[in-house]
């Protein structure tokens, strides 16, 4: 079996990034050795012609898409079916939390019920209960799906609002 092969099919099917020592155990072969796929990897998909990055996160590796596709595909993502009210609730957990329901109730109204539902359902926040309301954040399925942190996406999240 090819191990550069293998590594790459371990970064493509991972929900997450993986650790150099995980690779290792997958691959089954030194760290040096893991260490030099990973470049060539990285090299190879470094070139003009290709969509997907090999990133070092502080988690470990993991394949993403070059930005500058993200919007040409973006209906394709599992959690395109986004709302302009789920973008909004998400926009104001990313950039105030924790925050509590009623006060994102108080900026969007009743409807903002479902759109928690619906996003904890989708994996991107979650809820605790606090008092007589819930404190909200985001999870790693959010800075998984859109690929950088709650307070990198601050920006994204504006963005988008606004587009819409």
């Amino acid at each position: 079996m090819d191990k550069k092969a293998l590594v790459e099919a371990a970064l493509f099917v991972s929900e997450k990034p993986l650790s150099l020592e995980k690779l290792l155990s997958i691959a089954t072969i030194s760290e040096d050795e893991v260490k030099q796929i990973i470049l060539k990897l990285k090299e190879e998909l470094e070139k003009k012609d290709r969509a997907i990055d090999l990133v070092e996160t502080p988690e470990g590796y993991e394949l993403r898409l070059k930005p500058e596709y993200r919007d040409a595909v973006a209906g394709l993502a599992p959690f395109s079916d986004l709302s302009h009210g789920m973008m909004r609730t998400l926009a104001i957990v990313a950039v105030k939390q924790p925050i509590k329901q009623s006060l994102i109730v108080k900026y969007q109204g009743n409807k903002t019920y479902g759109y928690v539902v619906n996003l904890e359902n989708k994996g991107l926040i979650k809820t605790e209960k606090s008092g007589r309301t819930k404190l909200i954040t985001t999870t790693e399925g959010f800075e998984k799906y859109f690929g950088k942190s709650a307070s990198e996406m601050k920006k994204f999240l504006k963005e988008k609002i606004e587009e819409k």
